[in-house]
């Protein structure tokens, strides 16, 4: 038999605690997947949503938070999806991420989804690779 894969969950209250049936982040080996982060502030779980800006930047900063207490760095991140309930902020969407993101930029997919939880406009998830 193979070795079995260790799961450790991934957990900071420098983001939003789960709000269903879900870690905020599992690591296996030297890859981390991270669940979706709506831009929910993680004080107060209540949404930033006074702009689309906001609510871009308090996801990306969600997501920055559970990458660091996984022992990673954006820059690590290989894999991003994005869904917004208007693909008119996709522009937004791309300027925001190139002031948060260093060169070179992950893999990515941008969805244009119905809705999000809680009302939310914009969520990412995605897959970090710790270096070995």
């Amino acid at each position: 038999m193979g070795a079995e894969t260790v799961r450790e969950i991934i957990h900071t209250d420098q983001a939003p605690k789960a709000i269903g049936s879900y870690s905020q982040a599992v690591r296996c080996g030297q890859t981390v997947y991270l669940s979706g982060q709506i831009p929910l502030d993680p004080a107060t779980m209540t949404l930033d949503n006074a702009s689309i800006d906001d609510e871009i930047r308090r996801v990306f900063a969600n997501l920055g938070a559970v990458v660091k207490a996984a022992g990673g760095r954006l820059d690590q991140i290989a894999k991003l999806n994005l869904y917004l309930t208007d693909l008119g902020d996709f522009e937004r969407v791309n300027a925001i991420m190139a002031e948060v993101f260093p060169e070179p930029f992950p893999a990515r997919a941008a969805v244009g989804v119905a809705a999000l939880p809680k009302g939310a406009r914009f969520e990412a998830e995605g897959v970090l690779v710790l270096d070995a």
